[in-house]
């Protein structure tokens, strides 16, 4: 990910020596897609749909910002 907001040049996580598993720095789905919304200026928790009677999250009841990207 490059622009709005994202600090430039940085490299986050770190993976095995084949590229296949994550050794530091994991991201999950949830967390990625509440950054992003953080970046397009939603609030990721405020953010819901409602089906069948209860309110849902976009991003589940897991997802965080991940603040160590951001500038």
């Amino acid at each position: 990910m490059a622009g709005a907001g994202l600090k430039k040049g940085y490299i986050h996580g770190e993976t095995d020596e084949l590229g296949f598993g994550v050794v530091n720095g994991k991201v999950h789905v949830h967390d990625l897609h509440a950054t992003l919304l953080h970046l397009l200026g939603f609030d990721h928790e405020q953010l819901t749909y409602r089906f069948q009677g209860r309110d849902f999250r976009l991003t589940d009841v897991h997802g965080h910002v991940v603040k160590e990207i951001l500038a």
